[in-house]
């Protein structure tokens, strides 16, 4: 043996990289463990505080006694169907915003992209100024129907062509289609009194007065787009680093875009409808996720399941107690919350790439 080859330094053990993978592994399942508590602490919070001041106690037996006090419709009728509105549309857009920026490649993309707000916009406009609806519920499947329609017309005007739905040509379509909606409800808003009345409060994005009606209406279309999102995880990631290499990686690039933009019309347009268009959760809440767990979605959407419901209970709670007189609306909140954490992100290149 040779003094330099004595010299040399042991070869690490073979199980070191193995050892880091598993470490990485329970750490993020440690995450996912404490966002769980998080989130189930603030769904506590959001069935306790609110303008009628409450005790633990008499909401818990409210819960799971019916005794016909003022209490138990509160707790029952308001709090509760707000809170579960709240958990599926935090769910829903923060999972949505995950799935469009792997989709897009575009680490900024918001479920906006698609037109899906613009799209429930202008179907809940059209509902009240031209059908005449005005009972929420209507509204409701009015605003999905529209944004369904909405995501539906982008990805046929992104696929055409020879190219086929390339991440640039869905964001320029679903720009095109949000403007000329947007065109269209600043003209029946102007027209038709009811409407404005109606959409100056939608637009800002509100859980309040939701019924229990609703959460049963939400849950089979959430559902069904958070198991599409999360069956198409790994196909995802091929995706992310395009689509010629999405294709030598085996990933069938056509069905896990359709796929997603699936998944993300459910997801989106079923919170939207329910809620209004709230700004940042879908944006933001990826980008942090991805922070703590990497690029991998299989582990980026349950953290962003999770992270977004978070956002937008806390959001609703600091919306109900900071004003002295009334309340503010959750989108208003999660605007001024969101905004800063935005701009403060997109200064630091690493947490902004995919």
């Amino acid at each position: 043996m040779t003094r330099t080859a004595a010299l040399a330094p042991a070869p690490k053990p073979g199980r070191t990289e193995e050892e880091a993978g598993t470490a990485r592994k329970v750490l993020r399942g440690s995450g996912l463990l404490v966002l769980a508590g998080v989130l189930l602490l603030l769904v506590v919070l959001s069935t306790w505080i609110g303008a009628k001041d409450t005790s633990l106690a008499e909401v818990w037996s409210a819960l799971w006694h019916d005794d016909g006090s003022y209490t138990t419709d509160v707790v029952r009728e308001l709090r509760l169907p707000r809170t579960l509105v709240g958990l599926m549309v935090g769910a829903g857009l923060g999972v949505a915003g995950a799935v469009m920026q792997a989709t897009t490649r575009n680490p900024l993309a918001d479920p906006g992209l698609l037109g899906v707000n613009a799209g429930a916009s202008a179907a809940v406009v059209f509902g009240i100024g031209v059908v005449g609806l005005s009972g929420f519920t209507s509204l409701v499947w009015f605003a999905f129907l529209g944004a369904a329609v909405a995501t539906v017309l982008v990805y046929v005007l992104g696929a055409s062509g020879r190219a086929g739905p390339t991440p640039v040509r869905l964001a320029l379509a679903g720009a095109a289609v949000s403007a000329s909606l947007g065109g269209l409800i600043g003209g029946l808003t102007v027209f038709n009194a009811a409407s404005y009345d109606y959409m100056r409060f939608w637009m800002v994005g509100s859980l309040a007065g939701r019924s229990s009606g609703l959460v049963w209406d939400l849950l089979p279309f959430v559902a069904a787009g958070l198991a599409v999102a999360l069956l198409i995880a790994r196909p995802l990631n091929a995706l992310a680093l395009g689509d010629e290499l999405g294709k030598a990686l085996g990933t069938r690039v056509a069905r896990t875009r359709l796929a997603a933009v699936v998944a993300v019309t459910l997801l989106c347009g079923a919170a939207t409808a329910a809620a209004g268009p709230i700004g940042f959760v879908g944006l933001v809440v990826p980008l942090v996720a991805r922070w703590f767990t990497g690029p991998d979605l299989r582990w980026v959407l349950p953290y962003s399941m999770l992270m977004a419901p978070i956002l937008l209970l806390l959001s609703d709670i600091i919306g109900r107690v900071v004003l002295p007189d009334g309340e503010l609306e959750v989108g208003a909140v999660t605007a001024l919350v969101g905004g800063p954490v935005f701009i403060a992100m997109v200064r630091r290149r690493r947490e902004v790439s995919l």
